[in-house]
């Protein structure tokens, strides 16, 4: 092995710290990055410390993909590394079909890592696409957030997704290949000027000669994200002061969140928006702003699934009803994928949202303290169309509501996402 092949294992060791996981899951499409990935992380950590665990997603989108993944399932035989394929079946036509398929392929591989007791998947993002994605984002007049592009880390469908590759370049990894006689498939996609991703890296060519390189945004990347850290921190601690969760709400005591910066106001506003209304990313930046307006006037707003409004001297983030009026479950799961229902007999019954007329059969529900949005938005056990418990609305019946994730989740998520 030469000296820049052994300085690319010792560079991927390295972005795994001290203690790298037992268990590792691979993100493998079969394209140049992935398979360069794959074979780095074979061979860069001290033998038998890490079992590695191969999985492809087959979007079902390109006639090549189903060779492309026995070509992956090949290269796993070699290399001793056990190979899943999955499949992604679910496109409707409707969205953005590049988004939609991340989106798709990241919560597949989140189901699959946790079935094998994987708590920590790499993909093979390199510093090329980082100065892509901080040039798409520049284009949409991104804030700190945006341009500081992709972390080394980050927790996605409660797994860890692990980029190691963030500091080398495509080119980089291409020699590599080639010197280790790897063969690797090319997606036709990646020549389609139809996407915006491939006309993002037409341009860069362009902006070569200027010295505005992918090396020179990568490093601008990483400036924005110490950045990022910063203004997360300082949003923790101002949560501290102001923030409380309340029955899987957020609250805000009036006065001083109208008093914190505007920046920390937003982050706040965002993340926790996102933590009631169980998304991944949370709203963007122009309606988050007019939501903002709303609170400093004293006006009520819905975004990302959630009640933004005023209530008795605080900001109060709740669930919004018409996001969850349909969701059902039975008693032995987790409703909204946030709320268990524990009680006496679970027997024929089913949980959903209060709404208004189960708010009705609750005349305790004004000593709770809490907003009429936030209850009718609230779990509660029903039989057919009998209401049995709202434990948040005072009629108990002996049963209770317990949060997945509580307080200290909620404060963990602004300064780890």
């Amino acid at each position: 092995m030469n000296k820049a092949d052994a300085d690319i294992l010792a560079r991927v060791r390295g972005a795994f710290g001290s203690a790298p996981p037992a268990r590792l899951g691979v993100a493998v499409s079969g394209g140049g990055d992935s398979v360069a990935l794959l074979h780095i992380l074979s061979r860069c950590f001290e033998p038998g410390s890490v079992e590695l665990y191969a999985v492809t997603v087959d979007h079902g989108l390109r006639p090549e993909a189903q060779a492309e993944a026995m070509q992956v399932q090949a290269l796993c035989a070699e290399l001793m590394v056990p190979h899943t394929t999955l499949r992604w079946t679910s496109w409707d036509g409707v969205g953005n079909l590049q988004e939609r398929a991340r989106e798709a392929r990241y919560q597949l591989i989140s189901e699959w890592a946790k079935t094998q007791d994987i708590a920590m998947f790499a993909v093979g993002h390199t510093a090329d696409d980082q100065a892509e994605t901080m040039l798409m984002r520049l284009a949409r007049s991104s804030g700190v957030d945006g341009l500081a592009a992709m972390p080394l880390n980050r927790t996605l469908f409660g797994i860890t997704l692990i980029r190691p590759l963030l500091g080398l370049s495509r080119q980089e990894l291409r020699d590599y290949l080639k010197h280790q006689d790897v063969r690797w498939s090319e997606d036709p996609s990646n020549q389609n000027t139809a996407f915006e991703r491939v006309r993002t890296r037409e341009a860069l060519k362009l902006l070569a000669p200027l010295g505005i390189t992918a090396k020179v945004l990568s490093d601008v990347a990483a400036n924005m994200d110490q950045a990022r850290e910063a203004l997360d921190w300082y949003t923790f601690l101002a949560a501290r002061e102001l923030a409380v969760v309340n029955g899987g709400d957020v609250l805000f005591n009036l006065r001083k969140f109208r008093a914190l910066p505007g920046e920390t106001a937003r982050r706040l506003l965002v993340r926790s928006i996102a933590w009631v209304g169980g998304t991944v990313r949370g709203p963007r930046r122009i309606p988050v702003s007019l939501t903002l307006d709303s609170i400093r006037a004293g006006r009520s707003s819905t975004l990302g699934g959630c009640n933004v409004l005023r209530h008795d001297n605080r900001v109060w983030v709740c669930r919004e009803y018409n996001a969850i009026q349909s969701t059902r479950c039975s008693i032995d799961s987790f409703w909204d994928e946030r709320w268990q229902l524990i009680g006496p007999d679970a027997v024929g019954l089913e949980v959903r949202a209060l709404g208004q007329e189960g708010l009705n059969e609750c005349p305790d529900w004004r000593a709770t303290g809490r907003p009429l949005a936030s209850l009718i938005a609230s779990p509660a056990v029903w039989q057919g169309e009998t209401l049995v418990a709202a434990p948040l609305a005072g009629k108990t019946a002996g049963w209770t509501a317990q949060l997945a994730a509580g307080e200290e989740e909620f404060f963990a998520t602004l300064i780890s996402h």
